[in-house]
């Protein structure tokens, strides 16, 4: 057999993605004022941010970035183990740890490296972690680099998880989900899922990327919203880079299994430390989302603002009482077609495509922030209408013309 090409490989990937239609194109940002935005030179009212309590742009955020920057430089210089490790590092995993209600906090330079971190470290080959079909594609590769058993139940189906469980009874067990679902939007069931992992003596990990900062009392994420401690949830992830506007992430937890990450995950020991000015950043961020929580009560206001007009213009939703609100096109052809109509009205949502999502299931994502007003939800909803009466018109000459 002859070796191939990597050249072959290449094109033959290429060709498959412009046969069906899914080509990614990156789009470049010229300029960014709140929640209006500058796009190939086309000013677009954002709705596909996960900016989702305004923070990034916040004078007081933006201050300590640039204060501490010339005072510390721009980067980290260097692994957290050798000589990246900072005060700054030390106070923002302080208040994090504080926040979310645990001993510990261990800083990464994303969610990504950080649920890689988790995983490897915890898991091997002779154990199992179980995952919800629907999640992150960072959980999904980080137990497959792990070498541990993958399984995968139903979306949001505990009993499914403890099917899963019980087939593969040996070995150091993990149960692995979002906390809110970044693509659906929903909420994982967690006391549910806690209550498998207890029987079945498995650990549950929580990637809460999408609900810290946004969901439960004060903010505090889905863990805290299912009144879940650190005896059922003894690890989960907030990431700094959603609804605290930076870039970064961290675990949080047990004192015990946040030292054991600290001392033997690869992730975090061969990569530069996040750079200090970030982490300044950040832990201004984090105070600001823990003390002003009119920007949470906005975003329900507007979340059920959107689901009301969607719903009496006719658009299909899914059940999600987050930021993340997304509506259900079908085929993708009609959700590139919505999400170009949308910008043409001056509207940015992202079209989500397969293998995103299932097939059959592309949608725009409607990421709401504090930083939009209710007349700008009105207006975007009626756009979506708008945009979907397009869609099935051209749909409906396409038909014809065959």
């Amino acid at each position: 057999m002859a070796r191939a090409h990597w050249r072959e490989r290449v094109q033959a990937a290429r060709t498959q993605r412009e046969a069906t239609g899914r080509v990614r194109v990156r789009r470049s940002v010229e300029h960014r004022d709140g929640a209006r935005c500058t796009v190939d030179g086309r000013a677009l009212l954002n709705f596909c941010s996960n900016d989702y309590l305004g923070l990034s742009q916040h004078f007081a955020v933006v201050g300590a970035l640039q204060d501490t920057a010339a005072r510390e430089g721009a980067g980290g210089t260097g692994s957290h183990l050798v000589c990246g490790h900072h005060a700054i590092h030390d106070a923002l995993e302080r208040e994090l740890a504080d926040w979310l209600g645990a001993p510990r906090a261990l800083l990464f330079g994303s969610g990504f490296l950080a649920n890689l971190a988790v995983l490897q470290s915890l898991l091997g080959d002779e154990d199992v972690c179980v995952q919800d079909r629907l999640n992150h594609a960072s959980l999904i590769d980080a137990a497959r680099l792990a070498g541990c058993r993958l399984r995968r139940y139903p979306h949001a189906d505990p009993e499914g998880a403890i099917r899963q469980l019980r087939t593969l009874p040996d070995g150091l067990a993990m149960v692995a989900t979002d906390g809110v679902f970044s693509m659906d939007g929903d909420i994982a069931p967690l006391r549910e899922l806690a209550l498998v992992t207890r029987v079945q003596k498995a650990m549950l990990y929580v990637d809460d990327a999408h609900g810290v900062g946004v969901v439960g009392p004060d903010g505090r994420g889905s863990v805290a919203a299912a009144r879940l401690g650190l005896e059922e949830v003894p690890l989960q992830l907030a990431t700094l880079g959603k609804a605290l506007g930076g870039y970064g992430a961290a675990v949080v937890g047990e004192a015990a299994l946040v030292e054991h990450l600290a001392e033997t995950a690869r992730p975090y020991l061969y990569t530069t430390a996040l750079p200090p000015a970030q982490a300044a950043a950040s832990l201004v961020a984090v105070k600001l989302a823990r003390a002003e929580h009119w920007r949470r009560e906005k975003l329900v206001e507007l979340t059920a603002r959107f689901r009301e007009r969607a719903r009496a213009l006719g658009l299909l939703l899914l059940e999600s009482d987050t930021p993340i609100q997304p509506v259900i096109c079908g085929t993708e052809s009609r959700a590139l077609s919505m999400a170009a109509s949308l910008e043409r009205a001056g509207y940015w949502v992202a079209a989500i495509r397969p293998p995103t999502v299932p097939e059959g299931r592309a949608r725009l994502r409607v990421a709401l922030s504090a930083l939009h007003t209710v007349a700008e939800v009105d207006g975007l909803a009626a756009a979506i209408a708008g945009a979907r009466d397009r869609a099935e018109a051209e749909a409906r000459v396409a038909d014809l013309s065959r």
